[in-house]
């Protein structure tokens, strides 16, 4: 209890609802800012970003069952269904599909450390509100860090610390006994 396991950034606005897949390696939250998003458990950052044209702020997400489909209930009285993977698809697969869709998948993790191949991949649509609250966020959390690191540099020096602390250690407040 002395730090956090992980720490997952993305959303703008305040979260509404967070819960783990059945299989217990994804999560899914749902949040003010109008969108669902799915995180991987080790990862810090969210894999996939689902939102709508007419959704509004999202005050419940739940997988199902079978972790292929994620449901999202919003301010606007709408239950919207989405695909836990965005890019499969439902039904029956031939073998000459899958045999495709293997070797692309293939392809995809053999070249995945090329800048080019990884800015495909982690690339996302956002609407234009997201996107531009998210960059005053990100040019706030520099500020802040600016800050931080200026106060760091110019105040007296304590013997063995030298006053960072790291990001999963921030949240803690109190430790209740």
């Amino acid at each position: 209890m002395k730090r956090a396991l992980n720490v997952l950034k993305d959303h703008v606005a305040a979260v509404m609802d967070v819960e783990f897949s059945p299989t217990g390696e994804e999560l899914v939250s749902a949040s003010y800012d109008r969108t669902i998003r799915l995180w991987s458990r080790s990862s810090g950052h969210s894999r996939d970003i689902y939102h709508g044209k007419r959704m509004q702020r999202c005050f419940s997400a739940t997988w199902t069952a079978d972790a292929q489909y994620v449901l999202s209930g919003s301010d606007d009285g709408n239950i919207r269904l989405w695909r836990a993977k965005a890019s499969s698809r439902s039904g029956v697969v031939s073998a000459r599909q899958r045999q495709a869709l293997e070797y692309s998948e293939t392809l995809r993790q053999r070249y995945s450390h090329m800048p080019e191949i990884r800015r495909i991949a982690r690339h996302r649509h956002l609407p234009k509100t997201i996107k531009k609250a998210g960059e005053i966020k990100r040019e706030e959390l520099g500020a802040i860090k600016r800050k931080d690191e200026n106060r760091r540099k110019h105040e007296r020096k304590t013997v063995g610390k030298d006053g960072r602390m790291s990001e999963r250690e921030k949240m803690i407040l109190a430790v209740e006994q």
